[in-house]
């Protein structure tokens, strides 16, 4: 029986995260395993609106804070040894890793 790991990333910094996929990927073509590479998911974009003054008096003029999540999706089937490499990658805190195993 073979699994498939599929290692779900999610970062705001946009290098971070294509400098993290490329890392994996390159231990999956290291390690001779069929990966299916990087699947860019969509964006999520966040948009907080903020009054500039603190009181009520003059005209309301806002300010627009942005946060953008950019999310990745990279399938890989699963041997330990993989997967022992894969867990050796310095990740940054800033980078939110899940991976699930599959059965196939």
């Amino acid at each position: 029986m073979t699994q498939k790991a599929r290692i779900k990333l999610s970062c705001t910094d946009f290098k971070q995260l294509t400098d993290i996929c490329n890392q994996i990927t390159e231990v999956a073509k290291r390690t001779g395993v069929k990966h299916s590479g990087i699947i860019p998911l969509p964006t999520k974009k966040m948009v907080i609106a903020c009054r500039k003054s603190p009181n009520g008096g003059g005209t309301e003029s806002y300010e627009r804070w942005h946060m953008r999540v950019h999310k990745r999706l990279i399938d890989i089937e699963a041997d330990e040894r993989t997967l022992r490499h894969i867990m050796r990658v310095e990740i940054p805190e800033s980078v939110h890793v899940e991976i699930e195993l599959k059965e196939n």
